[in-house]
């Protein structure tokens, strides 16, 4: 009721849900024709580049944007931290309609979605994806364990609600060594990859940097929830507790960063973050707009008490998120395909539809079940003495003029450099380059008749190197017991394969070698005569 008495009439038709008719409408037709003509109408993906933004964003961004549920539950319910109990359902929710969205994507992605059960009958423990798929599967079904207290509450069911809250703890432990499993093993599929994946993100680091911005971006993604909610249904989790959510990302995203920078340094690839290209502009944008400035934001205390600038360094952590996926699974496997990607709107439309859906999902929920009500007593018993509360009402926007405006102009000026940065070197230096072999004498082949050996390769002179080094391919193969792997025995772990003469990680330098790597893997003095003695493979 108004002042005057009168019922408030509530609009049917508003301008965000006119959008989400749209984007339905646009994502439903999309659907059709990827099942009812293939991925080929429906996809610019070709076989020189089959994973385009279904994987990169509705598998790789959904799955670790879920990670605040398993981040949360472990905080509340294994370690007992009662006071951030207000957070613990709202990241599940997150958590469940995230991974029953990322199982939807994953039948889009599929040429052949109707074998999606395979992995459950024909196993293959060998394979990651094997690994990935079963944990997905089995914490989907975690995820629904935890979800249903909510559903159960409403419904009045109070016999199942006591089972499930009997076995909870222990259906969250599982559900935690699950998410840790298959979030870091998201990255450690692409260290198959080391001569595709760019320099600036491949890394034998790769699965443990997958796990610690996954769980960064669930922590942030609990922070936009809360104001989103808070706008919509005027539910608000306690302040108190998403500042603490806040001061614990500055943690993980400079662990992250510094962890990033040393490990570029270490492999010898710190160059290319200043090399003008389309790579290293993707990278300071999701270092820059993702890692060190909402730790800057975060870290200022009168920025964590505004609500405003609270929610602008969650968006700004998400983003960073966002693009490190892209980066990992389309920016940096681009150049070495030899291919030109760029999703098709239905791409885009059907990517757009599981967002929506997601945000519809969790309204719903949100609205007809008790997601944010629950624990408040904690927060408010246990909030922290000294932290001032939120003075600032009910906010009207969720990011304040300045803030809004230096987020787009960022965006504009990193788009602008991208395109510069493509006009300028359209050989992308530090990509990696198909390089076809040489022509070979006719003499030198493989026990395959469709492949053949390069010729003796001369390795670029060091400096304080005593002399050149020459490799024969074919002395080399000859001796190598294992013939169906004679390439792999180098180039699967130590030399690159596209780029001559180069590591797949690092420099390549004697003291590696002393060390049993690159040629000493087998110059040991066992199976083959050892490193020390120069003048056996340097020529004067």
């Amino acid at each position: 009721m108004n002042p005057r008495g009168e019922s408030k009439r509530t609009s049917v038709i508003t301008f965000w849900r006119a959008v989400f008719v749209v984007i339905m409408a646009l994502g439903a037709y999309a659907t059709y024709v990827r099942f009812a003509r293939g991925l080929g109408t429906s996809t610019n993906l070709s076989d020189a580049f089959p994973w385009g933004v279904w994987i990169g964003f509705d598998v790789l961004v959904g799955v670790g944007l879920a990670a605040g549920g398993f981040v949360i539950s472990a905080v509340v319910h294994v370690f007992g931290i009662k006071r951030c109990e207000s957070l613990a359902r709202p990241a599940v929710l997150t958590a469940f309609m995230g991974y029953v969205l990322v199982s939807a994507a994953l039948t889009f992605d599929v040429g052949q979605p109707w074998r999606m059960w395979h992995p459950l009958v024909f196993w293959n423990p060998h394979s990651v994806m094997f690994e990935v798929a079963w944990c997905v599967m089995l914490y989907t079904g975690v995820l629904s364990v935890e979800f249903s207290p909510m559903v159960f509450e409403r419904l009045g069911w109070q016999r199942p609600l006591r089972v499930v809250r009997a076995l909870y703890t222990p259906f969250v432990i599982l559900g935690v060594m699950l998410s840790m499993m298959h979030q870091s093993s998201l990255g450690t599929v692409f260290l198959i990859m080391p001569d595709k994946l760019h320099g600036l993100w491949y890394t034998p680091w790769l699965p443990v940097f997958f796990f610690i911005t996954a769980a960064t971006a669930g922590l942030a993604m609990t922070i936009i929830e809360s104001n989103l909610s808070a706008r919509a249904f005027g539910e608000r989790l306690d302040d108190r507790v998403l500042q603490g959510a806040a001061r614990v990302i500055v943690v993980l995203l400079g662990v992250y960063g510094l962890w990033k920078v040393e490990d570029l340094f270490g492999r010898g690839n710190l160059g290319l973050v200043f090399q003008f290209t389309q790579e290293s502009v993707m990278f300071w944008g999701e270092m820059g707009l993702g890692v060190g400035l909402p730790m800057v934001l975060f870290a200022i205390p009168r920025v964590r008490q505004n609500r405003h600038g609270l929610f602008l360094g969650a968006v700004l952590t998400v983003l960073g998120f966002v693009v490190n996926r892209l980066n990992v699974s389309i920016t940096g496997m681009v150049g070495a395909s030899g291919a030109k990607y760029f999703p098709s709107w239905m791409e885009l439309a059907i990517s757009a539809a599981m967002v929506a859906l997601g945000f519809a999902g969790f309204a719903f929920a949100a609205k007809h079940l008790n997601v944010f009500g629950h624990g408040k007593e904690h927060a408010e018993d246990h909030s922290e003495t000294g932290e001032k509360a939120l003075a600032l009402p009910r906010p009207a926007t969720t990011i304040n003029g300045p803030g809004l405006a230096t987020l787009w102009g960022l965006m504009a000026v990193g788009t602008i450099l991208l395109v510069l940065a493509g006009r300028s070197t359209p050989a992308m230096a530090g990509r990696p380059q198909p390089v076809p072999a040489p022509a070979l004498p006719p003499s030198v082949r493989l026990a395959d008749s469709n492949l053949s050996l390069p010729e003796t390769f001369e390795f670029p002179l060091g400096e304080g190197s005593p002399g050149k080094v020459s490799f024969s391919h074919d002395s080399h193969v000859g001796r190598i017991e294992d013939a169906a792997r004679a390439c792999a025995t180098c180039h699967e772990s130590a030399f690159s394969l596209r780029r001559s003469g180069q590591a797949l990680s690092g420099k390549i330098t004697m003291e590696r070698m002393k060390n049993r790597e690159l040629c000493g893997a087998c110059h040991d003095g066992a199976k083959a005569f050892t490193v020390d003695d120069c003048a056996t493979c340097h020529q004067e």
